[in-house]
């Protein structure tokens, strides 16, 4: 049972009141002496004269609800906060002290947590808690800005310019780099991205894993139908040449609710280690928008796993594990308490062959002339979405089947990968009729493991884009027969991304994966996945929370890769 708006006012009153009992016992905990050269005032001291209070069970369940604790919500904090919501108030709670209850607690918290990752007061798990008062360039940007009010309608922050009134010279650069655009069709410059990307790209917060994605990768993603060389753009040392930074756009024609966004998806930027320093970031970000502005496209979809000003949704990942020795050796994932490696195994071992491979049912790998087919059924099934991108038949035949490898089709092909395959696209063919009735893919994208002497890559599956007829007959999801299809589809996804030797396939809380991923048995991880977009404000869409007009991910219906 939710908790009703008086009860989640009292819950946060306690809360409230909690926190200011655990700033207040907390508030000797800082060291006496602190190296000025740290920027992190949580960073322990070494010296010997530190001293520190022992805290209060309400102190260290609070700071487990800001980040402290593995959960979000832990027991200790539901325990606290139910205690102190029946003792002091009582009767007084509409419905009784019977009606709050652990559950209530455990979503009001929950709620209040989100709301505050939103305002942009702290991060989920503690992470990305950034100072938003730090965010000096995006504070000049035209995004909306963390402490303005929800927007109500559709729009622009600041209307187009003519291209006449643009800049047009690159932005400055410090001394010694120079700006390039790259030839990813040239394979010498396509392995210079790919090498710093491998080095230099994404980590988790413990370091211990960071995405490499393939130069193959690279090309799919980067070299769409229309895609604009000059989009690519790089930081060059002047003196060797050497590309030390790198960011890339390509162009798309996004929905937002009811408004169609010639528009441009940002993805890759990365700076070299040793030049974090150099503040680079802001430049590439500010240059690949004026590369845009320039062709006439003004708004620009982006994600992160850092809090910016201002998501615009957040989407939570999910794990479904296959290789579980292995993903317990590289700390990916650990054995609970209640369970021996063994039975953790049997527990998520998947089926050995697809079920919709059998002939009855009609399920094969994609093939050129169903695309014009899938191409009707893709569009149809995003409109049940709150964003989402529009594909022509030629972008649809690029996502779904140029990434797939080297190799013919066979009939088996769910058994072996190809040679450099990274996407996996399967439709539902019936049978009688020969019409496409559904469709799923997912692709590659493997992560460097750090400092681990047995395995130095982790092989992740991440689901991209499905679709079904059966999500337009009447009352599907309301008997349950959407969630059921959607099951027997992802779980054939499962089956071939095990044969394919992935160790975990990776999904957020997007789309219609809500309805499957519980039964399927991915299990929630701890990173979040933040839907940004550039001059466009619109009300927030639906991702790892329900929204006023649509259910948890139905607003979101974009994979960023």
């Amino acid at each position: 049972m939710a908790a009703n708006g008086k009860q989640k006012e009292i819950i946060g009153e306690q809360v409230e009141a909690t926190a200011d009992a655990s700033d207040s016992e907390g508030s000797e905990t800082e060291t006496e002496h602190q190296d000025s050269s740290v920027p992190s005032a949580s960073t322990p001291s070494t010296s010997g004269k530190s001293k520190k209070k022992k805290r209060s069970k309400a102190a260290r369940a609070l700071n487990a609800l800001r980040g402290g604790g593995k959960d979000s919500v832990p027991q200790e904090v539901v325990d606290v906060v139910l205690n102190k919501v029946r003792n002091e108030h009582g009767d007084s709670v509409p419905g009784g002290p019977d009606a709050v209850n652990e559950e209530t607690i455990r979503l009001a918290l929950q709620q209040m947590k989100l709301k505050e990752m939103l305002q942009g007061k702290t991060g989920i798990g503690g992470k990305n808690a950034k100072d938003v008062g730090a965010h000096k360039f995006w504070n000049t940007q035209p995004v909306p800005h963390f402490g303005e009010e929800e927007p109500t309608t559709d729009g622009w922050v600041e209307a187009p310019k003519p291209i006449e009134e643009l800049r047009q010279d690159p932005y400055p650069l410090p001394k010694d780099f120079e700006w390039a655009s790259v030839d990813l069709s040239n394979p010498n410059q396509l392995k210079e991205v790919y090498e710093l990307l491998s080095a230099n790209y994404v980590e988790d917060d413990q370091a211990a894993f960071r995405f490499q994605y393939s130069a193959e990768f690279l090309k799919w993603a980067l070299q769409p139908p229309g895609y604009h060389p000059e989009w690519h753009v790089a930081v060059r040392v002047a003196s060797n040449k050497k590309i030390v930074a790198f960011i890339a756009a390509v162009p798309l024609q996004l929905r937002v609710r009811d408004n169609i966004l010639n528009a441009s998806e940002v993805n890759f930027l990365c700076i070299h280690k040793k030049l974090r320093s150099k503040r680079l970031a802001p430049v590439l970000i500010k240059e690949v928008t004026r590369q845009c502005n320039l062709k006439g496209v003004f708004q620009a979809l982006y994600t992160a796993g850092v809090l910016l000003p201002t998501p615009v949704s957040t989407c939570r990942y999910y794990h479904r594990c296959l290789n579980i020795s292995k993903l317990v050796n590289i700390h990916f994932v650990s054995v609970p308490q209640n369970q021996t490696l063994a039975r953790m195994i049997r527990l998520n071992k998947v089926p050995e062959k697809p079920r919709l491979i059998e002939p009855q049912y009609g399920m094969r790998e994609l093939e050129d002339k169903d695309v014009p087919e899938v191409a009707a059924l893709y569009e149809r099934y995003m409109k049940r979405f709150g964003m989402a991108i529009h594909f022509t038949e030629e972008e649809v035949r690029h996502h779904f089947l140029s990434g797939r490898g080297n190799g013919p089709s066979v009939k088996d092909s769910w058994k072996t990968p190809r040679e450099g395959q990274v996407v996996w696209s399967y439709v539902v063919e019936n049978p009688r009729t020969h019409k496409i009735t559904d469709f799923f893919s997912f692709y590659s994208l493997p992560s460097t493991v750090i400092g681990n002497t047995k395995h130095n890559i982790l092989n992740a599956a991440y689901l991209m884009y499905y679709a079904t007829e059966v999500a337009f007959e009447d009352g599907a999801e309301e008997s349950g027969r959407l969630k059921k299809r959607l099951e027997e589809l992802i779980g054939d996804a499962l089956v071939i991304a095990d044969q394919s030797k992935f160790d975990v396939f990776n999904a957020l809380t997007l789309m219609d994966n809500n309805l499957f991923i519980t039964d399927l048995k991915f299990g929630g991880g701890d990173g979040m996945l933040y839907y940004y977009l550039y001059n466009w404000r619109t009300p927030l869409l639906a991702g790892v929370t329900a929204t006023g007009d649509a259910p948890v991910g139905r607003g979101i219906g974009v994979v960023m890769l």
